[in-house]
């Protein structure tokens, strides 16, 4: 049996008048009486889902809208949908399998994960890499971050309406994946950047096939500008939109390109400076009114410096080890395993017991696409961590998103979500 509805009350003055299914009640105020009824402009709100599934939100992003017609008056962003686990997975994995597990957190930029992992494992063991393995981690990282920006602007151009941005950008990016499954033997997700060094050193000419990504790609960006950055439309459709200011930033702790977009140049490359930064030169590029289109500007832009950076790495490239020889961190050269038993069983104790940590804390963090990312860990002396956070930029840069969607238009909301470049599996993991 359905039961009625409770009758609804509407306040006028002291008087309660009492609606039922019909509106004779209403119908019989006087004119003076009506005019004296408030009602909440709320009530003409109206509360949407943006995600999980929409194409625009990077992944399985979900983010409650309040709209009043097509303006956003409040916006949460909501996450959890991945529920990963991987910190709490860290814990259960030897230091050596660490770096297979970090390296699925940030899938667009994932040698930067490693990167971070692997310098909080080394400081605890108080070791330092080989020189030549510092400087191939700064080039492989360098060549991550332009693969990273280089998403970036094929996604947010067809989040916004240039769909042939989607083509260019993933075009230039399949070249240094391409490098990358040369160098690493994988795509995505490598398992390169190990404690201790790299997994396997810069293959036959290496050289040849940097120079010939890094030597293209100018001239791309420049048809990147020729096709976007003066573009009428594109400006209208970034500029003074999704606006943050530095004093949000800071209380947020949002970090990278987001902080960058509001004329405050912080980088940890320049700024607490870790494997080789500090001798090579390049320029940390700010906005000045924090809004998408700064944010857009400072990526291509980054693309430019990540290029310096990397003719400076391969004129200063080292020669030696790429990887600490210290057999109780490093695994025996594959050769030695078919000519020694000694080898053999190294090997297999490394890989199935690994190896064990001095007891300590410890937090390191490096400057990846998106910020930030850094890793704490807490060793009890066993061979894998006892605790093991990271500080995903991701995660931290989505707190802002309700600053920058307030008062905004439906329509700017995916604008805003592109520019903050959240990567899912960094947020959920």
């Amino acid at each position: 049996m359905a039961i009625a509805d409770p009758p609804q009350d509407i306040t006028q003055g002291d008087q309660r008048v009492r609606l039922r299914d019909d509106t004779s009640a209403v119908l019989r105020l006087t004119e003076a009486q009506a005019s004296e009824l408030t009602y909440d402009d709320n009530d003409r709100r109206m509360i949407m889902n943006m995600g999980p599934q929409h194409p625009s939100t990077h992944g399985v992003l979900r983010v409650m809208l309040e709209l009043d017609g097509e303006v956003v008056r409040r916006s949460k962003p909501i996450i959890g949908y991945l529920h990963t686990g991987m910190e709490k997975t860290g814990e259960t994995l030897s230091y050596l399998q660490g770096s297979t597990n970090v390296t699925r957190m940030d899938y667009a930029a994932p040698l930067f994960s490693e990167l971070a992992f692997s310098m909080s494992t080394e400081k605890l063991l108080g070791i330092e890499v080989p020189e030549r393995a510092v400087w191939i981690r700064m080039l492989m990282c360098e060549l991550n971050r332009i693969s990273s920006h280089l998403l970036f602007q094929a996604t947010n151009g067809m989040d916004i309406g240039a769909v042939g941005m989607m083509i260019y950008g993933w075009r230039e990016r399949e070249e240094v994946l391409r490098l990358f499954e040369k160098i690493t033997g994988l795509r995505m997700n490598h398992n390169y950047i190990r404690p201790g060094g790299v997994a396997a050193d810069l293959p036959d000419g290496w050289r040849d096939d940097v120079l010939s990504i890094i030597d293209k790609l100018p001239e791309r960006l420049d048809e990147f500008d020729n096709l976007l950055t003066g573009q009428p439309i594109w400006r209208e459709r970034l500029q003074g939109v999704g606006v943050v200011n530095t004093d949000e930033c800071i209380a947020l702790g949002v970090t990278g390109p987001l902080l960058r977009s509001t004329g405050y140049a912080w980088d940890l490359r320049q700024d607490m400076p870790y494997l080789a930064y500090d001798q090579v030169d390049f320029d940390v590029l700010v906005g000045s009114y924090g809004d998408c289109f700064d944010r857009y500007a400072i990526r291509l832009n980054e693309i430019r410096e990540s290029i310096r950076i990397i003719h400076q790495i391969l004129d200063k490239m080292p020669t030696g080890d790429y990887r600490i020889q210290d057999k109780k961190v490093t695994p025996p050269p594959r050769a030695r395993i078919d000519e020694s038993m000694e080898a053999l069983i190294h090997h297999f104790k490394i890989f199935t017991e690994g190896f064990k940590v001095p007891e300590g804390e410890v937090y390191c963090a490096v400057e990846s696409p998106r910020g930030e990312v850094g890793c704490y860990m807490v060793s009890d002396g066993g061979a894998h961590p006892y605790r093991m956070h990271i500080r995903g930029p991701s995660f931290v840069n989505l707190q802002v998103m309700p600053h920058m969607m307030q008062d905004a238009m439906v329509a700017d909301a995916v604008a805003i979500i592109s520019s903050v470049d959240p990567i899912m599996g960094e947020v959920d993991r």
